[in-house]
C-alpha cells in the first residue's frame, strides 16, 4: 500500500467518523431512539425495518455506524502493521478503535434497556473523541506523506517491505543534491526552546473543561430543556434567572461556555507571552477563541429556530460541528505543545 492510499484510508474513517456523529445527532433531534423498538442489531426484528421515518433515521445510523467500525478497525490494522517508531499513530489509531467499541456499547445499551438521560448524554461525548481520534491520525498520516514528499523521511517510519511508489513521492526527492529539513521540523527546531512543559498541563485542564460543557450541552438535548431560557444572550429577559428546572441547566451551560471563552483566551496570552508568541501555538488559540465565538452565535441560533423544528434540526447539526472541530482544535493544541516542549 503506498502513502497516498494509506492517507486516504485514514481520511474517509474521518469523514465517516464524522457522519456517525451528525447520524446520531439527527436521531436524537427526531426522537427516533426508538423507531427500531428494543431490537438489537435488528429494527423491530427484521434485516430490513419498516418505512417510518423513525425506523429509518435509526436504521441508517446504525448502517452507518457498522460500516465506520469496519472502516476503522481497517485504519487499525494497517496502522500496526506500519509499526511507526514513536507509537503516535498507533495511539490515535487505537482511540479510534476503542471509542468506537465503546460507543457501538453505549448505543446498544440506550436501545435494549431504559439508560438514564445521564447515560446517554455520555454519547456524544464518546463520539466526539472518537471522531477527534480519527482527525489526529490524518493529521500525523498527511505529516508522514509530506515528509515523503520532500525526502525527509529519514525520521518517519516507513511500512516494513514498501516504498512508495513515483506517484507518492516528488521528483526533487531523488536528487543527488543534500536534504534540506522540511519547514516543519525546522520551525520545530528552531522554537522547540522557548516552549515550557507546563503549557500542556493548562491545555489538558481547557480540555477537561471543555469536554464537559459538551456534556452539559448534551444533557439539555437529551432531557428537551433547550426552552428553559427564552432569548439571547438575556435567559427569559434576566441577566440571571431562576435556578431551577430547565432553565437551570441551559443556564449553567451558557455560563459554562462564556468561562471557556474566557479560559482559552488566558491560555492565549500566556502562550504569547511564555512562548515568544510561538507562531503555531498562538495560530491555533486564535483559531479556538473564533470557534468559540462561532458556537456561542449558534446556540443564538438554537434559541431563535426552537419554535421551527425543521430548521432547528438543521442550527443543532452546525452547532455540533463546530463544538466537535473545537474539541479537536484544543486537542492538537495540546499535542502539539507536549511535543514542543520535549524537543
Amino acid at each position: 500500500m503506498t502513502a497516498r492510499a494509506y492517507r486516504l484510508l485514514a481520511l474517509w474513517s474521518c469523514i465517516g467518523m464524522l457522519l456517525v456523529l451528525i447520524a446520531g445527532v439527527v436521531v436524537t433531534n427526531t426522537e427516533s431512539g426508538r423507531g427500531c423498538g428494543t431490537d438489537w442489531p435488528l429494527c423491530n426484528g427484521k434485516f430490513i425495518p419498516a418505512y417510518t421515518v423513525e425506523s429509518i433515521v435509526e436504521y441508517t445510523h446504525r448502517a452507518v455506524s457498522g460500516l465506520e467500525g469496519l472502516l476503522v478497525l481497517a485504519v487499525f490494522l494497517l496502522t500496526m502493521r506500519l509499526k511507526p517508531a514513536n507509537g503516535e499513530a498507533r495511539l490515535y489509531a487505537g482511540a479510534a478503535l476503542l471509542f468506537t467499541i465503546f460507543q457501538a456499547v453505549l448505543g446498544m445499551l440506550a436501545v435494549i434497556m431504559p439508560t438514564s438521560d445521564a447515560v446517554l448524554a455520555i454519547h456524544f461525548g464518546i463520539s466526539m473523541i472518537a471522531f477527534t481520534s480519527t482527525w489526529l491520525l490524518y493529521a500525523w498520516v498527511r505529516r508522514w506523506d509530506r515528509a515523503l514528499r520532500t525526502g525527509d523521511a529519514g525520521a518517519w517510519p516507513i511500512m516494513k517491505g514498501t516504498v512508495p511508489d513515483a506517484a507518492s513521492l516528488d521528483a526533487g526527492r531523488h536528487s543527488n543534491a543534500a536534504p534540506k529539513p522540511s519547514p516543519i521540523t525546522a520551525g520545530v527546531r528552531a522554537s522547540a526552546a522557548v516552549v515550557p512543559a507546563g503549557l500542556f498541563g493548562w491545555i489538558l485542564s481547557v480540555i477537561i473543561y471543555c469536554y464537559a460543557v459538551v456534556y452539559l450541552g448534551a444533557y439539555v438535548r437529551h432531557t428537551d430543556s433547550a426552552g428553559g431560557c427564552i432569548g439571547w444572550p438575556l435567559c427569559n429577559g434576566e441577566v440571571v434567572p431562576e435556578l431551577n428546572g430547565a432553565t437551570g441547566i441551559v443556564f449553567a451551560h451558557r455560563l459554562g461556555a462564556i468561562v471557556l471563552f474566557l479560559f482559552i483566551g488566558a491560555i492565549v496570552l500566556l502562550v504569547r507571552r511564555r512562548t515568544g508568541g510561538h507562531e503555531e501555538l498562538t495560530r491555533i488559540g486564535y483559531v479556538s477563541l473564533a470557534l468559540v465565538i462561532l458556537q456561542s452565535l449558534s446556540g443564538w441560533l438554537l434559541t431563535a429556530t426552537l419554535e421551527h423544528h425543521d430548521v432547528y434540526v438543521f442550527t443543532s447539526l452546525l452547532h455540533t460541528i463546530i463544538i466537535t472541530v473545537l474539541f479537536s482544535g484544543l486537542c492538537l493544541w495540546a499535542i502539539r505543545a507536549w511535543q514542543l516542549s520535549r524537543r
